[in-house]
């Protein structure tokens, strides 16, 4: 896009007021959980203490009572026995039941001191660590929901900017119609114009349309599943616990006081009513504003659009078919592994249930990894689960828009072959090798500012695979990538219909830079750069990386900020292609960056790693501008063919932008 556009103040403000309200919100639940964790904590301990001083008091009673009875039994021993005298064997009985008591209070006295505080001691330590954990899985999660919102923003400003463009054109298109006399050739060039920024708006505008499904979607499984799952997996074990010291209690003062039977029945119905459930509950309701569902992301549309649904107009129908399948097969499996994994979490009480167990020198040994594991179920079933939920709400959308589009009409949708246009084009003959030559002096010689076998491979693959999944990962055949190697070096280009396998084409982009006599960055820098990329501070990262990224020859840079930019795209699409920066860095690293000496490969290729994540990521910061530094851009909204509105204009131009490659063709994915 080369229109600078100026945003509407009211949607960015809308959508930014709403992401900050969000983010604090966010870190709200953070603090109300440590919070929580803090009052368990400090009720665990409060309760031990209170057992170990009520030992002290029994302790104390029992040998005050054990004093008394042996006080009066010896007085009864001088005197003669008056048997048969009912007051006298009261007597008897009721320095007998002193004796019983103070045994009694000194059992309750051990058992508080010994059995009761144990178990609540193990239960503070396995709270905190579960709080802890729990705190991860939330924190993770609530990444991923600003990862949501961030992609939404710009999904919405792309569209806002190709719909600006839309305008602008449309404009145009109608101050030449006002111009009627000589032109009529200007009228055509721009109604072809209009409808391809028409039709880059439209893809735009459905991107945006299921992002912000996806944001939505995202919201309401966090706010309504996530949340509550999260508190269940940091209460564990906690209301069971202090349940059975308390049941405990309850039983050694039943057999103690049976005169307190009110009061006991009274503890007894306190202590039969701890609920997790109920406390969890308890605890949404009392910090509403913290944990309720935010506002739902409303479509904004930009000045004029009238289109509030995913649209599948005719030139697009064949890609959304094809990526509304590709949904519904990944939903089907993401949904049945979410099933297993539920399945196999199992409940609360099997974490801490110790009835069928054999020891409890056994239970304490094992209970550590039994919490991993338990913690390692429910993240496991969080996370795909809102996978499921994000791709639900694309797959919805894209249903309905397929539907619609089927049933408006019956035709079938023109194929429209790059290859047909370019068949009359003649071969191009190179003077510098395109494989296992020098780069730059390819390009000086050829005049491509992006060598053919990058726009190309790039083009298809921004056409027809941003949604394949393992795209660079999964290998193709050597042969035909060879092949398809060879006529790239004879001139041709083979990519130029969507016959192509795509994970042939990914492996001709790696095997283009793999080959390179002189790899992309520059061997004498490479020291440098992994230094630099070893900084925390992401600002400063940046900065000193471009700083001797600027350094390097201007075409070497325009290829690099074309091939980063497309692969930044590439993973903005990880849920469906599963090629995040990290896997895209792993298979493009060793291509691009090579150490001074060939044993520094295996040696470096973690810092490599790191330093192609840290370019993907941080692509815009690193790289010039197009105003710093003039050239080709990667977009990411592309359309299959841009000159077909020009046929008519001469065989020379078609040649000379067949020459340039096939970059310029682009298509929204």
């Amino acid at each position: 896009m080369t229109s600078n556009v100026k945003l509407r103040k009211v949607g960015v403000l809308d959508y930014d007021t709403q992401i900050k309200e969000v983010r604090c919100q966010l870190l709200d639940q953070l603090k109300v959980l440590d919070l929580q964790l803090e009052q368990k904590s400090q009720q665990l301990q409060d309760l031990t203490d209170y057992l170990r001083r009520r030992s002290e008091i029994e302790g104390e009673y029992a040998r005050s009572l054990d004093k008394l009875s042996e006080r009066f039994t010896s007085k009864i021993k001088r005197k003669e026995p008056c048997s048969g005298q009912s007051v006298a064997q009261c007597w008897l009985v009721l320095l007998a039941q002193t004796r019983q008591e103070s045994r009694d209070h000194s059992g309750l006295s051990e058992i508080c001191r010994t059995t009761l505080t144990e178990p609540l001691t193990h239960c503070l330590d396995i709270t905190q660590r579960l709080a802890k954990r729990s705190k991860d899985v939330c924190t993770q999660l609530q990444d991923g929901l600003l990862k949501v919102t961030t992609e939404l923003q710009t999904a919405w400003r792309t569209y806002y900017q190709y719909h600006s463009d839309y305008v602008s054109a449309e404009g145009k298109l109608k101050e030449a119609e006002k111009q009627k006399q000589g032109a009529s050739k200007k009228i055509e060039k721009r109604q072809c114009k209009v409808q391809e920024i028409q039709l880059k708006c439209t893809k735009a505008r459905n991107d945006y349309l299921l992002n912000l499904a996806a944001a939505n979607a995202s919201m309401n499984k966090y706010y309504l599943q996530d949340i509550s799952s999260l508190i269940d997996c940091s209460d564990v074990g906690y209301h069971l616990s202090l349940s059975r010291v308390l049941l405990a209690y309850l039983s050694s003062r039943s057999w103690d006081q049976q005169n307190l039977s009110v009061g006991l029945q009274q503890l007894q119905s306190a202590v039969s009513g701890l609920d997790q459930s109920q406390d969890r509950d308890n605890l949404l309701q009392t910090h509403t504003n913290t944990f309720c569902l935010p506002l739902r992301f409303h479509f904004q549309p930009h000045d004029g659009d009238q289109v509030f649904e995913v649209s599948a107009e005719q030139e697009i129908r064949g890609e959304m078919e094809t990526r509304f399948q590709q949904l519904q097969s990944k939903l089907t499996g993401f949904t049945q592994e979410t099933e297993e994994s539920q399945g196999q979490g199992g409940s609360n009480e099997s974490l801490t249930s110790s009835s069928g167990r054999p020891s409890l020198a056994r239970r304490r040994a094992n209970l550590q990894e039994t919490e991993i594991l338990y913690c390692t179920k429910v993240k496991e079933y969080l996370c795909k689960s809102s996978l499921v939920s994000k791709l639900q709400a694309k797959h919805d959308l894209l249903k309905v828009a397929v539907e619609k589009g089927t049933a408006l009409t019956t035709s079938t949708i023109r194929e429209k072959s790059v290859r047909a246009r370019m068949a009359g084009q003649p071969i191009i003959q190179f003077t510098h090798k395109l494989f296992t030559g020098d780069m730059l002096s390819f390009i000086k010689a050829s005049g491509q500012e992006i060598p053919v076998v990058v726009e190309s491979c790039i083009r298809f693959i921004n056409l027809n695979g941003l949604h394949h999944e393992g795209i660079f990962r999964v290998p193709g055949s050597q042969a035909e990538v060879n092949s398809l190697r060879d006529a790239f070096e004879r001139g041709e280009d083979p990519l130029a219909d969507s016959r192509c396998d795509m994970d042939l084409v990914a492996g001709v982009l790696k095997l283009y830079f793999r080959t390179l006599e002189n790899p992309l960055f520059p061997q004498d820098s490479t020291s440098q750069l992994l230094e630099y990329a070893e900084i925390d501070n992401e600002t400063e990262r940046a900065a000193q990386l471009k700083s001797v990224i600027s350094s390097y020859p201007p075409p070497v840079i325009i290829v690099m900020r074309y091939l980063f930019a497309f692969l930044h795209h590439v993973s903005q699409y990880s849920d469906e292609n599963m090629m995040q920066p990290y896997n895209l860095a792993v298979c493009f690293g060793p291509s691009l960056v090579r150490g001074l000496q060939d044993e520094d490969v295996v040696t470096l290729q973690p810092q490599i790693n790191s330093l192609v994540k840290g370019l993907i990521l941080q692509h815009e910061s690193i790289f010039p501008s197009p105003t710093e530094l003039q050239g080709p851009v990667y977009e990411k909204c592309m359309t299959l063919e841009q000159d077909d509105c020009e046929e008519g204009e001469g065989d020379s131009e078609i040649l000379s932008k067949g020459e340039k490659g096939p970059a310029a063709n682009f298509m929204c994915v």
